[in-house]
């Protein structure tokens, strides 16, 4: 079964995302629940569906799509709902989902699905702020049936941006391991000092300034004598 983690960033950084990539935006409608299943109205930008969420040993969604109209007056008559943008990034074959939520109130959250054979592995990216994934305040039908939570206060590191802005540019393809850095711009792990050391110049550009040197320093003396007091 796999399992649905989210996170909440840092609105700045839900913006600069937006920015870079766009977003959909969407809206959702929920009704009253029923044991183990739940409907909601979903409007998107491209499409409209009624969507069944049932639960049990997992999880499962039947999705039927709907006309404009039908959705938007079911839309109407919805108990709750909730609007927001949202935008997909990925990282080779997994996919992020961040949201920004319009109402009922501000938030901003990174969403993903991860398999299990994956969970061990898999660990947040940099940016990512605290995990809610198991905090029910947090869910999508939540947030529009219930009090929105306040969102708190996400702080985020130089190399948190920097480790975001590769992956709006496209500079990195696989998720990274702990640690590792991620920018093309990155020195390699085992590069030689020697790299970085300036290159030598030709002999006659050192004669030249050794040469250069010597005149400067003749003149001094010179110049120096010449102000000396002159004895009688």
């Amino acid at each position: 079964m796999r399992t649905h983690r989210q996170f909440v960033i840092a609105p700045s950084l839900a913006r600069l995302i937006q920015k870079g990539r766009g977003g959909e935006r969407v809206l959702e409608g929920y009704f009253p629940g029923q044991p183990q299943r739940s409907t909601y109205v979903q409007i998107g930008e491209t499409c409209s569906s009624l969507i069944l969420e049932a639960g049990g040993n997992g999880p499962t969604e039947e999705q039927a799509d709907l006309p404009l109209a039908h959705a938007q007056a079911l839309l109407a008559v919805s108990q709750g709902q909730v609007e927001y943008v949202r935008t997909r990034l990925s990282i080779g074959a997994r996919e992020i989902q961040v949201v920004h939520f319009v109402r009922p109130s501000p938030l901003d959250l990174v969403m993903m699905t991860v398999a299990p054979e994956d969970e061990q592995d898999f660990h947040p990216l940099s940016w990512f702020g605290p995990e809610v994934s198991a905090e029910p305040a947090y869910e999508r039908r939540r947030l529009a049936l219930g009090v929105a939570p306040e969102a708190p206060e996400v702080e985020f590191t130089n190399a948190a941006l920097n480790s975001l802005l590769d992956l709006l540019e496209n500079r990195f393809t696989t998720w990274p391991l702990p640690g590792q850095a991620v920018g093309s711009d990155q020195p390699a792990p085992n590069a030689s000092p020697l790299s970085k050391a300036p290159v030598p110049k030709p002999e006659t550009e050192r004669d030249q300034e050794i040469g250069d040197r010597g005149i400067e320093d003749t003149v001094i003396r010179d110049l120096a004598r010449a102000l000396q007091p002159r004895q009688r």
